[in-house]
Parts: structure tokens; sequence; C-alpha cells
């Protein structure tokens, strides 16, 4: 093992950019080695050439497919020989606008991509490493998954569901791995980019830290609960918000 090696492995999804990527970077920096998945080949594979192609490595698919989870993680045990973290990002918000109209299929659709796809890769790294070796899992919820936010219903419905996700998870899995979520505000990624694009000093000005999120704030809570100083720490949800909650709304 050489001075910036940890001897540990991640599996992150969603991190060929923003928030995902942001985390492979925290967690690439501290010596880990990382699997990063994506729909996007060729948005990967420059991912991991940025990232260090000796360190990472990418599969690319899409999130809710099990075949594609199944394969996440047994390319990373063949690359890798473990898989200590995960770190569900990948996510997907495709519509915009009150519940009362919501397509219920595009509802499903988020449920399947946001929800559904996070237990999948919990259970294939839990049977292919942790309940033998332990380690941890740390799940990318949202702000609004712990506060009404309007126009955003789905989304945050289903990141409720991955808030208590992950207490099932954190009870289940004890006491081998240790499961949490991160509760972020809007962070500056293209994801996010039409809540703050055009706008982003006024967006900025409702935050008391004065500015909105950056992918490595995530990526710096996440090396936390991945880490030995958070060895006491589960089924809690990090909410990363810039203070926003200190006032009524959240942008």
């Amino acid at each position: 093992m050489t001075a910036n090696d940890s001897g540990k492995v991640a599996l992150i999804t969603g991190a060929s950019r923003g928030i995902g990527y942001g985390v492979a970077e925290a967690l690439v920096a501290r010596g880990d080695r990382v699997c990063i998945t994506g729909r996007n080949e060729d948005a990967l594979k420059e991912a991991v050439e940025r990232l260090g192609a000796d360190r990472v490595i990418g599969v690319a698919g899409k999130a809710h497919d099990t075949d594609h989870q199944a394969v996440a993680v047994a390319r990373t045990m063949e690359a890798f020989g473990r898989v200590d973290f995960l770190v569900n990002n990948a996510g997907t918000n495709p519509v915009f606008g009150p519940i009362a109209d919501l397509d219920l299929n595009v509802a499903r659709k988020v449920f399947e991509t946001n929800v559904i796809s996070a237990l999948g890769f919990a259970q294939q790294t839990f049977k292919a490493w942790q309940a033998e070796n332990g380690g941890a899992i740390v799940n990318i919820a949202s702000v609004a998954g712990v506060s009404a936010s309007p126009f955003i219903g789905a989304y945050g419905m289903s990141k409720a569901a991955m808030v208590n996700l992950s207490l099932q998870l954190a009870h289940e899995f004890a006491p081998k791995v240790r499961v949490n979520s991160i509760a972020p505000a809007v962070v500056k990624t293209k994801f996010a980019q039409a809540l703050y694009e055009g706008r982003e000093e006024e967006a900025a000005a409702a935050y008391p830290l004065g500015r909105l999120g950056v992918p490595s704030d995530i990526g710096g809570a996440a090396a936390f609960l991945t880490s030995e100083q958070s060895a006491w720490v589960t089924g809690q949800t990090l909410v990363v918000d810039g203070g926003i909650f200190l006032n009524a709304g959240v942008g």
C-alpha cells in the first residue's frame, strides 16, 4: 500500500459529473480506489481520465437496470477485490409542476431511478462484500425529501423514500455496515441548473452562508460518512444546506 492508498474501494453511482463526481474526487484524494457509473459512456470515460485511470474505473449503464447493477458490482470486485463503500447518487427529476397534474407513469420512473435503483445497488454490494467484511453506504437524498418543496413533488417524495430506505438499511445491515443519507440544498450542477440559472445571486441571497452549494461540499460530507471519524454514526440524515433551513423556505 502506497502513502496515498487507503486500501479502501468505493462504488459511486451517477458520478460522471455533478455531485457524484465531487464525491469521487474527495474519495480519490484521500486514497480510495473508485468505480463510477453513469449513462453516457463518453462522459464516463472523460471523468475516469480526469480522476486518474490508475485508480478509477467506469461502468456505463442505467441505474435502474438490475443487470447494470450486477455488472457494476462485479467489475468493481474484479478490478479491486472489494467494495467497502457505496454512494447512491444516481437520480432523475424529469417533471416540474404541481402533483395534482403529475403523470403517474413519470412518478413511477422517478421512484424506479431514485429509490429502487439505490436498493438494488445496496443489495448487490452487501452480498458481494459488505455482509462479511463491513463497510458504509451513503444515499444522496435532498432537502426536498425532508421538507415540502413546491413544483418538485415527485422528486421530493422519492428523496423522502430514500431517507427512509437509509433507516431500513441501517437497521438491517448493522452491525457490519453503517448507512446514512445526505440531504443537500441547491448545488451548482447541470442537474439543478433550472433552479438558479439566470438568478444565481438572488437564489444565493436566501442562504445564510451567502452562496449555493458546490459538488465538493457534498464530497466532503460523503468522505466523512465513509471514514473512521463517523464510525459511531448510522441511520442519520446529514443536511448540507448552507443554512437555508434557518429561513422559512428552500430557495
